[in-house]
């Protein structure tokens, strides 16, 4: 899907085994920086260790998967959003997004979760979408509060990050009525 925006335009389309090496270089790159936030960077170590994330989670049959979405502009990698551990019985899912800093601060992942909460329950008939941020990444808290996301707690030490340190995690959610409301321009 391409989504216009004030700032650049990109797009979204689900990943693929292919992308395992654009995915792997980005990560790579840039090692330095994500692993702050992202506890999954030093797991990543090869291309191959990319294809085994991919590889799994396209294995699972499309109704039932975590969809994971490269998200490209002028054809270049910017960074991953996707579905995470969705439970179709209650109707709740959790998205998750990473971007590159040369990327960042245009509304790009703003615009992407908008398009992933509409996706989500027009397709999938999620109620419930909730999404989870260390505390003191301002940038990845800023996301669902500008989107109008309820803040519904603290998880004490919901995280281990690299630097061996727990962080807290703030627990943000939205339900398919407060998205009904966004129209087409929610923020």
């Amino acid at each position: 899907m391409y989504i216009p925006t004030s700032g650049i335009p990109f797009s979204l389309r689900e990943a693929t085994l292919s992308d395992s090496i654009v995915i792997y270089e980005a990560i790579h790159n840039h090692r330095d920086y994500l692993k702050v936030w992202l506890p999954f960077v030093p797991r990543i170590k090869s291309t191959a260790d990319e294809e085994a994330f991919l590889s799994s989670m396209l294995s699972v049959p499309y109704e039932e998967r975590n969809i994971v979405f490269i998200i490209e502009h002028d054809n270049r990698f910017c960074g991953l959003i996707g579905f995470v551990a969705t439970d179709a019985f209650n109707h709740r899912t959790e998205i998750g997004y990473w971007l590159l800093p040369e990327f960042q601060k245009k509304g790009i992942i703003t615009r992407c979760v908008t398009e992933l909460c509409k996706w989500a329950v027009e397709k999938r008939n999620i109620n419930r979408i909730q999404i989870r941020c260390a505390i003191d990444n301002q940038a990845s808290n800023a996301i669902p509060k500008r989107l109008g996301f309820k803040y519904e707690g603290t998880e004490r030490d919901g995280e281990l990050l690299t630097s061996g340190l727990y962080t807290d995690i703030n627990i943000y959610s939205i339900l398919k009525q407060e998205i009904t409301l966004w129209n087409n321009n929610p923020f």
